[in-house]
């Protein structure tokens, strides 16, 4: 049975990949035209977003379409880690 949540219950959930990395926190959604489109995800110390980052931005955003699962955690696809490093570098 498909659950369904508010978006405000998943603001704040950490953020891990389809491998079990940990990507960051949901720090808000982006919606367009009443769908979502994208999920910012703001980098914490120790995740793999901040090792990829630095100190050089705050966060990114995730295409919606990349998301796997919500529940007590979103996952998201490995290869939302791959666009975020090709990016980069």
């Amino acid at each position: 049975m498909l659950k369904t949540k508010r978006i405000s219950e998943v603001i704040g959930k950490k953020v891990y990949t389809d491998e079990g990395d940990f990507f960051g926190r949901v720090e808000e959604v982006i919606l367009v035209l009443g769908k979502i489109y994208g999920w910012a995800i703001a980098a914490e110390e120790g995740s793999y977003l901040a090792q990829v980052l630095g100190n050089t931005k705050k966060g990114v955003i995730v295409p919606h379409n990349l998301v796997r699962a919500i529940g007590d955690i979103m996952i998201i696809s490995k290869s939302a880690l791959k666009t975020e490093r090709e990016e980069v570098e």
